[in-house]
Parts: structure tokens; sequence; C-alpha cells
């Protein structure tokens, strides 16, 4: 039976929740951050699964009007303030992968501060995706190898990216059957789920539904079985 130690997720449908419930796109933002919470804490209660990566903020995400950017921003951070205590209080170690050089002082120091006061934590990893784009990060990682005197090896470039596992099951909520420049290089072999739901409407029940029917996929990695 297949074990779902890496779930990635693709968190889309916040701002069209909120068109259709006659509120401000800010609000379907609000709301998708509170699924994040449950979401985190239920997957923190499966002790099969290891690390939950979520894409919070894409590098092509700062095309969005500016006010929406700012409100972002601002969410992040009190987010990642207010979620502290549970962190800790879960065993949930903070992991974020990207570029977050691009983000506010003060939120790079956010991030920091959360990510070391939750370094001693062995339960699941939670990780963001923070002005993240996997074709950034893999250039990223080649430009950190370029110098290598020896030829430049998968399990090279593997250990220079930002997130260095393998995705198990990869879900995107909200209609859409693409993957966004999501974490392209770990989710080779990866099971994608692509749900109509919002990330608004999304849950730990159907979390749960993707998971058993993950656990009945053959997986032949390219082989035979």
């Amino acid at each position: 039976m297949n074990q779902a130690k890496h779930i990635a997720i693709i968190m889309d449908g916040n701002g069209r929740w909120a068109q259709m419930q006659g509120l401000k796109r800010v609000k379907g933002h609000e709301t998708g951050a509170k699924v994040v919470k449950a979401i985190t804490t239920y997957c923190s209660n499966n002790e099969n699964i290891e690390r939950l990566t979520l894409y919070a903020f894409s590098t092509e995400n700062w095309k969005r009007p500016r006010l929406e950017v700012e409100f972002l921003m601002k969410l992040l951070d009190n987010y990642l303030k207010n979620e502290l205590p549970s962190y800790l209080k879960n065993n949930v170690k903070f992991e974020p992968i990207g570029d977050t050089r691009a983000f506010s002082k003060s939120l790079q120091k956010t991030i920091k501060m959360v990510e070391e006061k939750t370094a001693h934590c062995d339960g699941l990893v939670q990780s963001l995706a923070l002005n993240y784009g996997s074709q950034d990060e893999i250039l990223r990682a080649v430009n950190a190898l370029k110098n290598s005197k020896k030829d430049i090896t998968a399990e090279m470039l593997n250990n220079a990216l930002d997130c260095k596992e393998d995705v198990d099951i990869l879900i995107r909520t909200g209609g859409d059957s693409r993957l966004s420049n999501f974490l392209l290089w770990q989710a080779a072999y990866a099971e994608l789920f692509f749900i109509d739901k919002l990330w608004p409407d999304f849950s730990s029940k159907d979390l749960e539904k993707i998971i058993k029917q993950f656990t009945k996929v053959e997986r032949r990695f390219g082989g035979l079985k």
C-alpha cells in the first residue's frame, strides 16, 4: 500500500470564491488561510505524512494588482506570527522554499523567526512556497553548481534545490489542470489530482478521500510490476 509521505497543493480559487460570494478578493485569501491551518493540523495528526508543501505565493503573483499583493504580504506576516504557537503545539516544523529576498525586510524577519523557533520540531514539515517558481528554483540550483569541476548529476542538482523531497501526491484545487511552475522536478512521478472545488471549500475530508485513492494506485516509476 502506498504511503503519502509528501503532499503538495496548489491552493487555487481564493479570489473566485470571494467574488462568487459577492465579497472582495481579499476575503477569499483570508478564508483560504483558515483552510491552510485546518489542512496542516490534519496532516500533523497523520503519522504517515511527513511533509506538506503549499503553493502560497508564486514568482508570477507579483503581476497581480498592487493592493492585492500588499494584502497578501500582510496576511502572510500575520498568519506566521499567529500560527507559531500552533506549530509548536503540534510539533510542526516550518520550512519556506523560494527566493524570499524579494520580500520586505520585516517579512523576511518574520519568516526567519518562525523557521528558527520551529527548527527543533520533528513532526510534520509544513513548507510554504514563497516567491517560488520551479524554473527559478532549478536555475538557482544550476548557478550554484556551475563552477563544479565535475559533471552535474541528478543527485547534485536535487540537493541544490530548495525542496529536496520527491512529491507523492500533488493536488490542485480550482478546476484548472496544470502545474503552474510548481515543483516540476520533485513531482516527476507524483500522482496528480485536479479537483473543481475552490480552495476555501477544500476540507480535510477531501484530502482524506484523495489519500485513500492514492493508496490504491499502482506506482511503477517507469518500470514494470
